[in-house]
């Protein structure tokens, strides 16, 4: 394993590029093998950052990094943040019109792009293989890779597709990266993608800034009413069904909470026009059946609610994981009662021995009166030491949905004040660049900024999370906001 040292290039493109003054756990592991030209497979939790252990490499390394993404939304707002961040980045896909197919292909035959982001189906398209290999094409990146696998929680048939890269480019490197799997999941990525005795890094799967409740069903809209009336910030509601969706989302607007519903029953410009008001802060929540969240890269989700069960704990994991990318506090509700489990068997086929055993698991979690961040800890094979979490409804043993909403610790009134008014600011700017507010910065960025209150260009690049294109583009607009808020 090669060692990234301190005020090496790697670290200065770090701060450079992405604001870091250094790595997360993993990270500089990670990052040093792919410059290293090892296949890699990492497994991290969301929010853990696994964007940056391709994209720094990618930034600092010749050739092209092509990343296999699953959903159109995914990429565009990886390739937004890495414009805003300066770093020229593309997709290909079928939201594109003839012109903006032509510039970006001729953008990357002039080895002018340092990443390029893909759907695994268009591997399969006629020439994209012989356009990748003139474009010279130095790494492959598979995201979200347990969707290559029929013993994952969501088998992609399209990801099999992906098999073909090691044939037609057998010396390129591969890195497969996911949140979620299990051992039998890890060896068959491993094997569908015929990678070479990859460097495997495996993090944690604790997240320590959410805070799960299991809450009794029970006049449950009316109990998530009041809730989500008790703060202000926005996240995600799921329902198992369509119309349970479209209800819980009226019910929700005419309560006075800005919500849309996303599913599949929706035709696709009403799902991407509610998406990208969700994404872009226009509205609170958004209510949605499984379908949706795993194509974006929201940092600022605050909460995340299920009002059914869901059919599988690695299901929960990775959409509840959707809370609290920033690494501030976030919430994970889950409402429950015995009928759920009921419903959910009688929907289930005979002899689908897998899914019962999931459901069962599921249902284990909801009623356990253990620590439910061990459990969940423990059902991908880590233990959680001996104590309470102190972020569970059990070890906390708070009053269901009495409590407060997680918020970031410590902050004073003049801090939360100035955090909103640079809120607002960076949804400006967002607007004006049509791009998502997070993209901007995130909000652990904007919490840190109402902390310290830097006065000088200087001391706002000290921020984690400014790098040197962000100081350049929006530096001065943030200073203004600080130089004439009132004193903290």
């Amino acid at each position: 394993m090669t060692m990234i040292m301190l005020g090496d290039p790697v670290r200065e493109a770090l701060k450079r590029w992405f604001g870091f003054d250094d790595f997360r756990p993993l990270q500089a592991e990670i990052v040093a093998d792919a410059l290293a030209g090892r296949d890699v497979l990492a497994l991290l939790p969301t929010g853990g950052g696994k964007s940056l252990c391709f994209q720094l490499p990618a930034v600092i390394s010749p050739g092209l990094s092509v990343v296999i993404s699953p959903l159109v939304a995914l990429m565009k707002d990886q390739v937004d943040a890495l414009a805003t961040a300066g770093i020229p980045a593309a997709a290909l896909n079928a939201t594109l019109n003839s012109s903006q197919l032509q510039a970006t292909r001729g953008a990357l035959a002039r080895g002018a792009m340092k990443l390029l982001y893909l759907a695994p189906e268009r591997l399969v398209m006629a020439g994209t293989l012989e356009a990748l290999a003139r474009w010279g094409v130095s790494r492959f990146v598979v995201d979200e890779a347990h969707c290559i696998s029929e013993w994952g929680h969501d088998f992609r048939p399209d990801y099999r597709a992906l098999r073909a890269l090691r044939e037609a480019f057998p010396r390129v490197p591969i890195m497969a990266l996911t949140a979620t799997a299990t051992d039998r999941v890890r060896d068959d990525i491993v094997k569908q993608l015929r990678m070479r005795q990859p460097a495997t890094y495996v993090g944690s799967f604790d997240r320590p800034n959410l805070r799960y409740r299991v809450v009794p069903k029970g006049k449950t809209t009316e109990t998530l009413v009041r809730w989500l009336r008790a703060r202000d910030d926005g996240g995600i509601v799921y329902a198992r069904s369509r119309d349970a969706v479209e209800r819980l989302a009226e019910r929700l607007r005419r309560s006075g909470i800005p919500a849309v519903p996303y599913h599949a029953g929706l035709d696709a410009a009403t799902r991407t026009r509610n998406q990208e008001r969700f994404i872009r802060d226009d509205v609170r929540v958004v209510c949605a059946t499984i379908a949706f969240g795993m194509g974006i890269d929201k940092s600022n989700v605050r909460f995340v609610v299920h009002v059914d069960l869901p059919k599988s704990v690695e299901g929960y994991y990775q959409e509840s994981g959707r809370a609290g990318r920033d690494g501030l506090p976030a919430d994970c509700i889950l409402f429950y009662s015995r009928g759920d489990v009921l419903r959910a068997e009688y929907l289930l086929e005979p002899g689908d021995h897998a899914a019962r055993r999931q459901l069962a698991q599921m249902q284990r979690y909801a009623e356990s009166k253990a620590c439910r961040r061990a459990l969940l800890l423990a059902h991908f094979g880590e233990a959680y030491p001996a104590r309470p979490c102190g972020g569970c409804d059990v070890c906390a043993s708070e009053p269901l949905l009495a409590a407060s909403p997680s918020r970031p610790q410590p902050a004073g009134p003049a801090d939360d004040e100035l955090f909103g008014r640079l809120r607002k600011l960076r949804k400006q700017i967002a607007d004006e660049l049509d791009v998502p507010a997070f993209v901007v910065f995130s909000d652990a960025v904007l919490r840190e900024i109402a902390s310290i209150r830097p006065r000088t260009p200087h001391a706002l690049r000290a921020v984690r999370g400014v790098g040197d294109k962000k100081l350049a583009d929006f530096g001065s607009r943030f200073l203004e906001a600080l130089a004439d808020a009132p004193p903290g």
